[in-house]
C-alpha cells in the first residue's frame, strides 16, 4: 500500500495544477448477499470492487474520469488526460484521520454457516405463524467499503465502513386477498445487530403485519386528520423535505425550496436536522466522499430554514463551506450533495396524547413507498400499515391507504410533535446513484391531509 499511496499522491499532483479543486477516490469494497425464498437458499454471492475515481473542479466545471486499472501508468495516463498536463503542483498533503465503523463482532468473523442460520431461524417462526402465509423470501446482505481519498483541500482521510441488512417479506392470501408484510432490519454495525433484535422477532413482525392487513378493511378516503407514529419510518421526512433541501436541487431551482433560506417553511414545531454522525445508523459516516469531515446540520430550525446540503462542488459555486454531505454510490460516480441521517426533531407532546385528540381519522405505523415532484413539493405515499382513529382511540385496521398532499403545505400545518423519536433505514436513489441513508420522526399530527382509499 506504501506504493500505491505514493503513486496517488503524484497523480493528485497532476490533477490539482491550473484547479481550484483536484480529489482522487479509491475505493476497496466487499460485499456478500444470501437470499433464501419459500425454504431454499436461491443465491449465495460474494464479491469484491476496487478502483480509482479522479476529479478536478476548474471554474464551476467537473471533469470526473475513473478506472479499476490502478497500475501507475494508467492513472498518470488518466490523470494527464483529464488536466492536459504533465506538470505537478507541489503541494503538502497532511493525514487527516484514519477512521473504521466500531464493531463488537465483524461480519468477517462469522462463517457461511452461521449467516444461513440467521435465514433459517427467520423462517421457521414466518411459516409457523399461519397456514395463511403463502410465501416468504428472507434477505442477509453485508458490505464492507474502505475508502482513501487525496484531496487538494482536505488532505488525506481512510476510513473503513460496515453495514449490514437483513430483511423478512411474507405473503398472505385467504379467499383470492394478497396482502405483504415488510420488516427490514440494518445498521452501520456488526453482527451484534442481531442480538438487539433477533431473526425471530424480524419474522414475527413482518408477517404479523401481512396477516393483519389481509383481515383489514378497505381504507376510507376524504381529507381527514392523520397521526404518523414515529415507528411509520421517516419516508415522509426523506422524499417530501429531504430531497428539496440538497444543493443541487435547490440551487439549480428545481426545488420548491430553492431561495427560502431565512424564511419560514414549516411549522414552528419543526425542526430538521441531517446528522450523519449518529453512530450505529445506516446513514453513518466520519467522512464525506470527498473528506470533509461528518457533521449534525440544522436544516430548518423552528419552521425557519437555515441552510442546505453541500458538497464542494455546490459550497464552492455559493463560495461557502461543505457541510460535510457528498456522496457517491462508488469510485465510478462523482460526488453530489446526499442526505445522510434525515429527522425531525422530537417535541414535547407524549404520543398518546396526539391520539387522544382526533376524533375521527388515520393512525399510520408503517409507511410504505411513494412518489414526490420536488419541484412543486407534491407527493403521494402508501401506508403499509394504518388504522381507523375514532374518539381519541387506535381502532380496526384498514389497507389500501395512501397519504396525498405537498411537503411544504404538510410541514405549515403540522399540530402537534411527540417527545418520541424513531428511525427507518433504506437506499436512496438519485441521479443513477445510490446511497445508504437514514431516516426518522417523532409522532406527528396532520390536522388535514387527503387519504386515498377503496372504501
Amino acid at each position: 500500500m506504501p506504493k500505491v499511496m505514493g503513486t496517488l499522491t503524484k497523480v493528485l499532483g497532476l490533477l490539482q495544477k491550473n484547479s481550484d479543486l483536484a480529489d482522487i477516490f479509491w475505493e476497496e469494497t466487499y460485499g456478500a448477499t444470501i437470499i433464501s425464498e419459500n425454504k431454499k437458499i436461491e443465491k449465495v454471492s460474494y464479491g469484491i470492487d476496487k478502483g480509482v475515481g479522479l476529479r478536478i473542479l476548474r471554474q464551476g466545471e467537473t471533469i470526473y474520469g475513473y478506472t479499476n486499472d490502478l497500475s501507475p501508468k494508467s492513472l498518470y495516463e488518466l490523470a494527464r488526460f483529464m488536466s492536459k498536463t504533465g506538470e505537478e503542483a507541489k503541494k503538502e498533503l497532511p493525514q487527516r484521520a484514519v477512521v473504521s465503523t466500531e464493531l463488537a463482532i465483524s461480519p468477517l468473523d462469522w462463517p457461511l454457516e452461521k449467516k444461513v442460520d440467521l435465514i433459517k431461524r427467520a423462517e421457521q417462526v414466518a411459516w409457523g405463524k399461519s397456514p395463511f402465509i403463502k410465501q416468504v423470501k428472507v434477505v442477509y446482505r453485508e458490505k464492507i467499503r474502505r475508502v482513501k481519498i487525496f484531496s487538494s483541500l482536505n488532505g488525506f482521510v481512510d476510513e473503513t465502513q460496515v453495514r449490514i441488512v437483513f430483511y423478512v417479506q411474507a405473503v398472505a392470501e385467504k379467499d383470492g386477498i394478497l396482502q405483504t408484510g415488510y420488516e427490514p432490519w440494518g445498521a452501520s454495525k456488526g453482527m451484534e445487530l442481531f442480538t438487539e433484535k433477533t431473526p425471530e422477532e424480524i419474522a414475527e413482525i413482518a408477517t404479523a403485519r401481512a396477516l393483519k392487513m389481509l383481515k383489514a378493511t378497505p381504507a376510507p378516503s376524504g381529507t381527514m386528520p392523520v397521526v404518523l407514529s414515529s415507528e411509520a419510518g421517516g419516508t415522509m421526512i426523506h422524499e417530501a423535505i429531504g430531497h428539496g433541501l440538497e444543493a443541487d436541487l435547490a440551487t439549480e431551482g428545481l426545488s420548491v425550496y430553492a431561495n427560502k433560506i431565512g424564511e419560514q417553511v414549516a411549522s414552528p414545531l419543526i425542526t430538521v436536522i441531517d446528522d450523519p454522525t449518529l453512530k450505529g445508523h445506516y446513514g453513518f459516516y466520519a467522512y464525506d466522499d470527498e473528506g470533509t469531515p461528518a457533521q449534525r446540520t440544522v436544516l430548518i430550525e423552528n419552521g425557519v430554514l437555515r441552510t442546505y446540503l453541500y458538497n464542494l462542488e455546490y459550497a464552492l459555486k455559493q463560495g461557502l463551506e461543505s457541510n460535510g454531505h457528498g456522496r457517491r454510490q462508488s469510485y465510478r460516480h462523482k460526488p453530489i450533495p446526499r442526505m445522510g441521517n434525515t429527522f425531525i426533531a422530537p417535541g414535547e407532546t407524549p404520543p398518546e396524547d396526539i391520539v387522544k385528540a382526533v376524533e375521527r381519522g388515520l393512525f399510520v405505523r408503517k409507511m410504505g413507498g411513494g412518489q414526490v415532484n420536488t419541484i412543486n413539493g407534491d407527493f403521494v405515499f402508501e401506508a403499509a400499515e394504518a388504522y381507523l382513529l375514532e374518539k381519541g382511540k387506535i381502532g380496526e385496521p384498514v389497507r389500501g391507504a395512501t397519504l396525498v398532499g405537498n411537503g411544504p403545505r404538510v410541514l405549515q400545518s403540522i399540530a402537534m410533535v411527540g417527545n418520541d423519536l424513531n428511525f427507518g433505514f433504506g437506499t436512496c436513489g438519485k441521479d443513477g446513484q445510490h446511497a445508504p441513508v437514514s431516516d426518522g420522526q417523532p409522532t406527528l399530527l396532520l390536522p388535514e391531509i387527503v387519504v386515498g382509499g377503496t372504501a
